[in-house]
């Protein structure tokens, strides 16, 4: 075994091999870029060396300065974790000609599941079911779309080198082939370097099942289980779960054993992953083969009782595979989520930034939580922007799933997007819950999912956050006045007080919250005693609300009842809750279940709402522009695309907001942009209109 590994990686996954390794008592060396200076991975490490700029040509893909620091270091072994260099045939060669494991298949292997086209046909050599498709080495645009059109559509076209969603594209007719054809081949050289491009019919309603398989240098390969990630975004995975639900023992060990065949077509080491399609009549076809640890790997852990880092790293160095085929166990149920720093109420855009407050679930043999950050933490534009992964697991799928929906209800952030919500409405909904899915379920209950058209309860909880969050203002500025006076020189002082005080009336207390939405809330609290204890009255949205309560450490623990004018109501009808709060400076977050309710207290007495449709023409985040789609004096319309811009790997469309004349571009392809940025403008067409003149 080795003593001393290098992570080629950074976040979630470099912690995650670091975990394991130190179990195993190896040492282990991190690598950091600009932006991860002080992140979690390094400060985990046992030593760790700098790369260079935040950029990942700038570090985490500098292959030759890795394997120099490895040499460095001492350490035997690189673990590519997942992404950047982890699929990358010429970087495990290198390692294999430097003498230094790599913690992966050989650079063959690599090589032959690295282009789809080439793996298909190995897969059919072997038997493995595939889907029709062009899958050749011609690529000028004229064969493409005449074999697009021999095919038939819908069809995808998929980055011959690519992965994770990039550079593929759904067509549904003939009109659409050639500019999808450009799309993805922009976004396939910008992702993997690479812009050969393979096309395939596709499924309408399939779900993605994947097998895990796991081989070692003495032949001898088996299947750990199966998963299903059909719960897609982007064709990005968004929830898994093991085994997957619904699928007969028979199919099972028939999936099972082509991913096996799969694996040996190519005398595969190491952990990789066999993905297929499965149709609603039973079928399924090869997709492609993974050729790294999966993001989604703990959930073959929790089902399995197996650390799948601690048999890679047992491979890599000559061990045989821990188990045979008939000695694999599989016990109970596990699902995972990624939480994404991301707006789901704005196209899911990737969001940067700070987490200020971040409360975890608590962890337990149910509950398990894979991540790379920690509160303060910056979540960079440069990379990936996953948070962390949320795994459940419990004797059988309804008892896990309800784990999951638990533990995301006790998963707090603020300072930043993010998805909890979102994978609360997925994991609530009764689709998923009777297993009734394929990869097209966000796209069919999308607008339930992200919360548009708003139940009746969703209103109702809104209204009652607004007013929670009315309550803890109050709270909060007793809380501030009882500290301003113990430092007082004077702290009786009726000027410290927070009272409301007015003659010859009850108090009443004035509050202002900016909401999420740019609106502005004026409330007003009347207060009086009740037993000594503090209740408000609050009018809101025609009615009545009785709240009291008082801040305790970061949590709001607060009483709210509908009331008409007494007070007592409180006492028969009133609702107990106790609600977590982060505050940073004026912004404070509320956390009701698993939604998140984000106000800034406003002391202006008059706040203008302005809808600026020119804000469409500003960059959404930082990212970099890819190309121009018109020229400068052309005519465009309200909604036509102008340029693209590329932000976390993702190309972004930012359209016309209107009709008129495009007269300025700020930026050229390749510059750099920052979030907010006027990229272009519009000169607006104005419609003149006569009056025709009236008869004398």
């Amino acid at each position: 075994m080795f003593t001393k590994l290098l992570i080629a990686n950074r976040g979630e996954i470099a912690c995650r091999i670091i975990k394991t390794a130190q179990v195993m008592g190896v040492r282990t060396v991190a690598l950091y870029s600009d932006a991860d200076i002080d992140a979690r991975h390094v400060a985990m490490a046992d030593e760790s060396f700098y790369l260079g700029g935040s950029a990942p040509a700038d570090s985490y893909l500098k292959a030759d300065l890795i394997i120099e620091i490895a040499k460095k270091s001492g350490a035997q072994a690189i673990h590519p974790g997942y992404g950047f260099l982890s699929e990358n045939a010429e970087f495990a060669l290198k390692c294999e000609q430097s003498g230094i494991a790599f913690v992966g298949p050989s650079a063959a292997a690599i090589d032959s599941m690295g282009s789809k086209s080439a793996a298909k046909e190995i897969m059919g050599a072997a038997n493995v079911p595939l889907v029709p498709g062009y899958h050749g080495d011609a690529q000028d645009d004229a064969l493409l779309i005449a074999e697009a059109n021999k095919m038939g559509f819908p069809l995808l076209i998929k980055a011959a080198y690519g992965g994770g969603g990039k550079g593929m594209r759904i067509v549904e007719n003939s009109g659409e082939v050639l500019e999808a054809i450009q799309s993805a081949r922009r976004e396939a050289i910008s992702s993997f370097g690479n812009d050969k491009l393979l096309m395939e019919r596709y499924l309408r309603q399939p779900r993605h099942v994947e097998v895990q398989v796991f081989a070692d240098s003495q032949g001898d390969c088996i299947y750990l289980s199966d998963r299903d990630c059909s719960i897609q975004r982007r064709h990005q995975k968004v929830v898994e779960e093991a085994p997957a639900p619904g699928l007969s023992d028979a199919l099972r060990v028939s999936m099972g054993e082509a991913a096996v065949a799969a694996a040996k077509a190519i005398n595969y080491e190491g952990a990789g992953t066999v993905e297929f399609l499965l149709d609603t009549d039973g079928s399924f076809y090869f997709m492609e083969m993974n050729t790294r640890l999966q993001v989604e790997h703990p959930v073959t852990e929790m089902v399995t009782g197996q650390d799948l880092v601690k048999w890679q790293l047992m491979v890599a160095s000559g061990s045989k595979l821990p188990l045979t085929q008939d000695e694999v166990r599989i016990h109970g149920h596990a699902f995972e989520v990624r939480i994404y720093a991301e707006d789901p109420q704005n196209d899911f855009l990737p969001a940067s930034g700070k987490l200020n407050f971040l409360r975890e679930p608590e962890q337990s043999k149910f509950v398990r939580i894979d991540s790379g950050v920690r509160e303060n933490d910056v979540i960079s534009n440069f990379y990936d922007p996953m948070i962390s992964k949320l795994i459940t697991w419990d004797e059988s799928r309804p008892r896990a799933l309800q784990r999951l929906v638990h533990a995301l209800a006790s998963y707090q952030i603020s300072g930043l997007k993010h998805n909890i919500e979102f994978l609360a409405n997925i994991a609530e909904h009764d689709a998923f819950s009777d297993a009734n899915f394929s990869t097209d379920f966000i796209a069919r209950y999308g607008d339930a999912l992200i919360g548009h058209g708003l139940s009746n309860t969703k209103t109702n909880e809104r209204q009652t956050a607004l007013a929670l969050a009315a309550l803890y203002q109050l709270c909060a500025r007793k809380e501030d006045a009882k500290r301003c006076a113990i430092n007082s020189h004077d702290p009786y002082s009726p000027w410290g007080a927070v009272s409301g005080f007015r003659l010859n009336s009850a108090s009443v207390h004035q509050v202002a919250l900016l909401d999420d939405e740019q609106q502005v809330n004026h409330l007003e609290l009347t207060e009086t005693q009740l037993g000594g204890q503090s209740v408000y009255q609050l009018n809101l949205n025609d009615s009545q609300l009785t709240l009291s309560g008082e801040l305790i450490g970061e949590t709001l623990h607060a009483e709210i009842a509908l009331s008409s004018n007494c007070a007592q109501a409180i006492k028969r009808t009133g609702h107990k809750i106790k609600v977590p709060v982060s505050q940073v400076s004026e912004d404070f977050t509320l956390f009701i279940n698993s939604s998140s309710y984000h106000y800034r207290a406003i002391q202006s007495e008059v706040v203008e709402e302005q809808d600026n449709l020119e804000d469409k023409l500003k960059a959404p985040m930082n990212g970099t522009i890819v190309t121009h789609l018109v020229e400068m004096g052309d005519s465009v319309v309200a909604g036509q695309g102008i340029m693209v811009m590329e932000a976390m790997k993702m190309e972004y469309t930012i359209e016309a907001p209107f009709d008129g004349t495009v007269s300025a571009f700020f930026f050229k392809a390749g510059e750099l942009v920052s979030d907010g940025m006027l990229l272009a403008e519009v000169e607006p067409t104005f419609v003149e209109s006569s009056l025709a003149e009236e008869p004398a």
